[in-house]
């Protein structure tokens, strides 16, 4: 399945994984009036169904309402990969102090889901996977059971996820999967 992040988002929501209050935007001035109305810093992004879309040039921070109008006019029209950028999600800034990789997949050789994480990549998880696979936690998941929360643990534990962060990245482990 193919989605935009923006439409990932709506379906995370859903399950209870939290997601930044942004919105699509078809151009620059729509941009503008997004950025104004979440107030602050923003991150102007290109939506396409393709990966790389920040080292293309297609995520930018605009710190005012007129830098998002700015970038938005740059970032739409763009080619990444072969797509066309026609819309931009503009979602609020934030300050992170780090990232983590998580995801659920299907492992067909396993015939199982998989769900992983890491605490290293986010952006360039292809690279640590090429170069340190050791960091990225897999586990494989019973589909008659489901995804546990002694999984969860193990995961948590595995990529050192502070303590207190551990019910937090449960609830969104479990919404993850339930997606």
């Amino acid at each position: 399945m193919n989605l935009h992040e923006y439409q990932a988002k709506l379906r995370f929501a859903e399950f209870g994984i939290p997601v930044p209050r942004g919105k699509v935007a078809f151009n620059a001035n729509e941009a503008y009036e997004i950025a104004k109305e979440l107030g602050g810093v923003t991150v102007v992004k290109a939506q396409v169904h393709s990966g790389g879309r920040g080292k293309a040039g297609g995520v930018k921070v605009a710190k005012t309402p007129d830098e998002a109008r700015e970038h938005a006019s740059k970032i739409l029209g763009m080619d990444i990969k072969g797509h066309t950028v026609n819309k931009v999600l503009i979602d609020p800034g934030a300050n992170i102090k780090g990232e983590i990789y998580l995801a659920v997949t299907n492992d067909r050789a396993a015939r199982k889901p998989l769900i992983m994480a890491s605490s290293e990549g986010g952006m360039d998880i292809e690279e640590v996977n090429r170069t340190a696979p050791e960091k990225i936690k897999r586990i494989h998941i019973n589909p008659l059971i489901g995804l546990r929360s002694y999984q969860i643990t193990e995961l948590a534990s595995g990529i050192n996820l502070p303590h207190d962060l551990w019910k937090q990245f449960e609830k969104i482990a479990l919404g993850l999967y339930e997606c």
